[in-house]
C-alpha cells in the first residue's frame, strides 16, 4: 500500500502547500520586476518604505492564517472565494515587499515599534489585528460560526490594512512601493464592500 505523504497531514497544510507551489512560480516571474523596480530607488534605514514593507508583511501573515481558517473550516461558499483570493494576493504583495528589503540589503525584522515610520508607534498589535485570544476562537470554530467570525475580524484588519497602505501613498515616491499599495487600498475596500453584504446573509 502506498504511503501517504508525511508533509501534508491536514487539509490546510495540503492547501497551503499547493498555494506555495502557485505562488512560487508566480514569485519568480515577478523578481525581475520586483529587483528592478527597488533597484532603480534603493533605501535606507530609517525609512516609510522599509517600515511599510515590515509591518505589511507581520499584517498580511495574520490575514492569511485567518483567510486559511475559514477555508478549511467555513461553510459559506462564497467566502471560501474570497478567502482563498486574499490567501492568493497578499502572499504574493508578501514575496514583493520581502524582495524589496533582500535588494535593499536590509534585514526582514526591523528594530522599531511598528508603525513609527507614520508618526504611530505602536507597542504590541498593530490597530486591526486580531488579538490571540480572537485567533484561538477561530481555530476553534467551524461552519457559519467560522464565517461570521472570520467576517468580524478581517473587516477591521482590512481598515487598519488600508490605513497603512494610505499612509506610504503620502510618504513615498517610489513606483512598485507605491503601486502595491495602490493594490492594497482597491483590493481590500473591495473585499470589505464584500464581507460586509456576506455578513448580513449568514444563517442565523
Amino acid at each position: 500500500m502506498m504511503e501517504q505523504n508525511p508533509i501534508f497531514t491536514t487539509p490546510a497544510q495540503a492547501l497551503r502547500g499547493l498555494l506555495m507551489l502557485l505562488i512560487g512560480g508566480l514569485l519568480g516571474a515577478l523578481a525581475v520586476l520586483v529587483w528592478q523596480g527597488a533597484r532603480a530607488a534603493p533605501v535606507s534605514e530609517p525609512s516609510p518604505e522599509t517600515g511599510f514593507a515590515r509591518d505589511m508583511i507581520v499584517h498580511h501573515n495574520q490575514a492569511i492564517e485567518m483567510a486559511l481558517l475559514v477555508y478549511n473550516q467555513g461553510s459559506d461558499s462564497v467566502l471560501k472565494g474570497i478567502a482563498l483570493d486574499m490567501l492568493l494576493t497578499q502572499q504574493t504583495q508578501i514575496g514583493q515587499m520581502q524582495g524589496w528589503l533582500h535588494v535593499w540589503n536590509l534585514p526582514i525584522a526591523g528594530t522599531v515599534l511598528p508603525m513609527t515610520w507614520m508618526g504611530m508607534p505602536t507597542s504590541g498589535l498593530m490597530p486591526g489585528m486580531a488579538t490571540s485570544n480572537q485567533m484561538a476562537a477561530l481555530r476553534d470554530s467551524s461552519g457559519t460560526a467560522a464565517d461570521r467570525l472570520f467576517i468580524q475580524l478581517m473587516i477591521p484588519h482590512h481598515q487598519s490594512g488600508i490605513h497603512m497602505a494610505n499612509a506610504i501613498l503620502s510618504l513615498t515616491s517610489i513606483p512598485a512601493v507605491r503601486d502595491l499599495a495602490l493594490s492594497v487600498v482597491t483590493s481590500q475596500e473591495r473585499e470589505i464592500q464584500e464581507l460586509d453584504t456576506l455578513l448580513t446573509q449568514l444563517p442565523a
